[in-house]
């Protein structure tokens, strides 16, 4: 007989290998029956969430140079393992022409410094909490022991912080803190397996896996958004010796571009709608904005609007949307108008078996996309554009490029990028999981669900036997980019149609838009422990939509 069984997680179901046949065709169903309350959301509007003003004068767009992210030099490299020392502290700096703004940043910058990392060799980083509220680094996309994940609840304390009042966090008071709980544990919500730390913390990650963009953020119970926002973000790379090989464009001409929009007050402070500004006590946000978070000024490396020097050459561009809310559909514009081919070639994970070519490029938060873009055919003196066809007014904009010179290019893209794909088939799966992400009730107020449940750190959602294949259906109400820690995944379908052309790799955040469903499989392999499954958007995560994943 097949195996069947119920999880704790409301609605999460297993079926066995023999009823996988035919779910391609099912999922469609499965959605309209789901979301029958939803059917208006089927318009798929551009956005979820509610626009902040900023307050102060804003720039003219392409008039401050684009930032390049500094790299950190490691304190160590004996042993075989690079050893990198981080502290977490608030500082203030410029972000808009003549406007000073704090920061809560990584080693003094927004973004933090960037690792750079070798395929296969470890990378221990110690993170120093200097800021005023307990902290949790996650490095997102990497596949880490789960003592290194970042566990919302493993917190590094500040010096200070109160004993009783991290013995009594868990955190989840909901949207606006309904729940009425600040640092102390509502009902059923203590954490015994929290590991939490005073002022530092090791994060050792193996980083057996493919080279790839990476990236570090803030991962604290019910304060993630507001802690990113606040410039809690860095970038992480890793690379090979196959990659190295291909003849990408390399050097001053590979560029890591981090979009983040903010918004800012008459102070010149980044302006968010916190219940509690501390972020000590009463998570969730005011007003209209539990659905998302969305600023007015589009920055790219911590810069408003920037503008980059380049060659009339090929440029690989490292594309990390590190918005809390925010969805873009990039496109590259030259000054006659004419459009650029954006050749992806790589995902969150990292390369894809083949390139492909898009003029418009859909991009969630948390989503990479590694991309190249050829300027050899742009009139030396003009302009190319990077839009957003989803923004609107000032939030059109992201970044230009000023072709400067002719130069000599000797780089390429190959036919073929990577021979290392997983090739996971439905036969090989044990079994199908359905999880709805939605709103609903929770603590007495509105939140954000997973399968009809908030997040509870004390509750196992989800068990699976490590090396265990499955396939997992997912379907939403409004935008949600779904992400799973440990693993990365292959997208089978939408809506029970072949997944979209900007689907390709191996991905480890997929963009569900409103009334939509799509089906991924992955091998639940690396590490045995506890991890996460949720939603990056980040006001949602912290609003209850995230669910525990243990590997067994």
């Amino acid at each position: 007989m097949p195996e069947r069984y119920d999880d704790r997680s409301g609605g999460v179901r297993g079926v066995g290998r023999r009823q996988m046949l035919g779910i391609g065709g099912a999922i469609g169903l499965m959605a309209a029956a789901g979301l029958s309350a939803s059917a208006a959301l089927s318009r798929r509007p551009p956005v979820t969430g509610a626009t902040l003003r900023s307050a102060v004068p804003l720039p003219p767009p392409f008039q401050v140079p684009l930032p390049l992210p500094s790299v950190l030099a490691p304190v160590s490299t004996s042993g075989g393992v690079d050893r990198y020392e981080i502290t977490q502290r608030e500082v203030t700096s410029e972000i808009l022409p003549g406007v000073r703004t704090p920061l809560w940043t990584y080693e003094g910058t927004f973004p933090g410094p960037t690792i750079e990392s070798r395929r296969g060799r470890p990378v221990t980083v110690t993170h120093r909490n200097n800021l005023p509220v307990p902290t949790v680094v996650h490095l997102h996309g990497g596949r880490t022991p789960a003592d290194s994940d970042g566990y919302p609840t493993d917190l590094v304390l500040p010096e200070g912080w109160p004993d009783a009042a991290h013995k009594a966090y868990t955190g989840h008071g909901g949207p606006g803190g309904h729940g009425g709980h600040g640092p102390g544990p509502g009902p059923g919500m203590h954490d015994p397996r929290a590991v939490p730390s005073r002022l530092t913390r090791d994060y050792t990650f193996p980083l057996d896996q493919r080279p790839a963009l990476l990236w570090y953020h803030d991962h604290r119970m019910d304060f993630t958004a507001p802690a990113i926002w606040r410039g809690l973000a860095g970038l992480q790379i890793v690379r090979d010796d196959a990659e190295d090989s291909l003849g990408l464009p390399a050097g001053r001409r590979e560029l890591p571009l981090m979009i983040a929009d903010r918004a800012f007050a008459a102070d010149g402070s980044l302006d968010y709608p916190a219940l509690d500004p501390t972020l000590r006590e009463r998570p969730g946000v005011r007003g209209s904005y539990p659905a998302g978070v969305l600023g007015d000024v589009i920055l790219v490396n911590g810069a408003p609007w920037p503008v980059h020097e380049v060659d009339a050459a090929r440029y690989r561009l490292r594309i990390l949307n590190a918005s809390n809310a925010r969805h873009y559909e990039l496109e590259a514009v030259g000054d006659d108008g004419r459009r650029l081919d954006l050749v992806q070639i790589g995902a969150d994970q990292g390369l894809l078996a083949a390139p492909v070519t898009h003029r418009l490029l859909p991009i969630a938060p948390a989503e990479r996309y590694d991309v190249v873009i050829d300027f050899s055919g742009v009139p030396v003196g003009s302009r190319v554009r990077v839009v957003n066809r989803l923004g609107s007014g000032r939030t059109r904009d992201v970044m230009a490029f000023r072709v400067a010179r002719r130069a000599a290019d000797d780089s390429r893209i190959p036919h073929t990028l990577s021979n290392d794909l997983p090739t996971w088939r439905r036969s090989e799966a044990v079994r199908v999981r359905d999880f709805s992400f939605r709103a609903g009730r929770m603590h007495g107020g509105r939140g954000w669900l997973i399968g009809g449940l908030p997040f509870d750190p004390a509750r196992s959602d989800v068990t699976v036997p490590l090396g265990d294949v499955e396939v997992w259906r997912l379907v939403a109400d409004v935008h949600h980019p779904v992400h799973l820690h440990l693993v990365g995944f292959r997208v089978l379908s939408r809506g029970g149609r072949p997944p979209l052309p900007h689907d390709a790799g191996l991905k480890d955040t997929v963009s569900l838009r409103p009334g939509e469903s799509a089906e991924i499989i992955t091998r639940f392999d690396g590490y045995r422990g506890r991890y996460l499954f949720h939603c990056h958007n980040a006001e949602h995560e912290d609003m209850g939509m995230m669910a525990n994943l243990e590997i067994v």
